[in-house]
């Protein structure tokens, strides 16, 4: 029995069904989105940090589908970028690329994709090696 939640994209009563469940559109979104020069990760939740930690995975992180019946299917996508690129041109890249991928590998046409900016984060600069800085200044004071 097909749940509710399934999208069902073609009913074809000599060949049957074909349905989607939502956690496979939402993994094809979190990959296409991840794969945006700009993009550091999504947003994680404790069970994903978990899943992580034990070696598999997760591909869905970061994103929220809502399905309605009159305007189709809306996707708010919670994201970390990189430090020093430019918002506004990766979050539309990110919009294209997420509407455009769910199209080529469904064939589900998307209503909207909200992207939602977390953090920017820095590149990690290199740690400080305090044993070395002060042995120049000891061979210095003799």
């Amino acid at each position: 029995m097909v749940n509710e939640t399934n999208l069902v994209l073609e009913s074809n009563h000599e060949l049957g069904e074909i349905v989607i469940a939502p956690e496979v559109i939402e993994v094809i979104i979190g990959i296409a989105a991840s794969k945006v020069e700009g993009v550091y990760r999504m947003q994680s939740t404790f069970t994903n940090n978990v899943t992580e930690l034990l070696g598999r995975s997760v591909h869905g992180k970061g994103v929220s589908l809502t399905m309605n019946e009159e305007s189709g299917i809306d996707v708010d996508l919670y994201v970390y970028f990189k430090y020093g690129v430019s918002v506004p041109k990766v979050a539309m890249e990110i919009q294209r690329r997420v509407k455009q991928q769910v199209l080529f590998m469904t064939d589900i046409e998307l209503n909207e994709v909200n992207v939602h900016v977390i953090a920017l984060v820095p590149e990690k600069t290199e740690q400080l090696d305090l044993q070395e800085l002060f042995e120049n200044e000891e061979a210095e004071n003799e």
